[in-house]
């Protein structure tokens, strides 16, 4: 019995520590402060993880986040000159300029520091197609984790 509670202990334990990296990245992504990499290399260089579930868990938790800014271009963007609402005009007119000019493959780019985030939001606003935008957001912010955890 002493075991099984142990293995429970463990399991619990690690799950919270993936949800806390899942949790991390979601907010990350999204148009809120916070930043990610640093919890996925701390569970990287523990040692307790396989580094292919820590990129995994970390790029999903990532990709939604930048799914629920496109959800944010697509439907509330019409909201932009309220106060409350997150995206300064600003940021919003530089990714509008990038987007526009680099196209859809500036969407790989999302995990970008300052233009990663509106990028996201404007591809919404600007109808991406909601599969093409998951393609290459994940294929950005995958890449982006592996590479992190590579170097580390």
């Amino acid at each position: 019995m002493f075991p099984a509670l142990c293995a429970a202990g463990i399991w619990l334990s690690w799950g919270w520590e993936l949800l806390g990296l899942y949790t991390a990245s979601l907010v990350a992504a999204t148009l809120l402060p916070a930043q990610s990499e640093m919890v996925l290399v701390g569970l990287h260089v523990s040692g307790r993880f396989h580094p292919a579930l820590l990129v995994a868990v970390a790029t999903f938790g990532n990709v939604l986040g930048a799914c629920i800014n496109w959800l944010l271009g697509r439907y509330l963007l019409h909201f932009q000159d309220r106060r409350w609402f997150p995206v300064k005009q600003q940021a919003l007119e530089r990714a509008t300029r990038h987007y526009n000019r680099y196209g859809l493959w500036s969407l790989m780019l999302a995990w970008a520091p300052i233009i990663g985030d509106p990028l996201t939001v404007v591809a919404g606003f600007l109808r991406t197609p909601f599969w093409l935008f998951t393609l290459l957001v994940l294929i950005g912010k995958g890449g982006r984790y592996a590479l992190l955890v590579g170097l580390f």
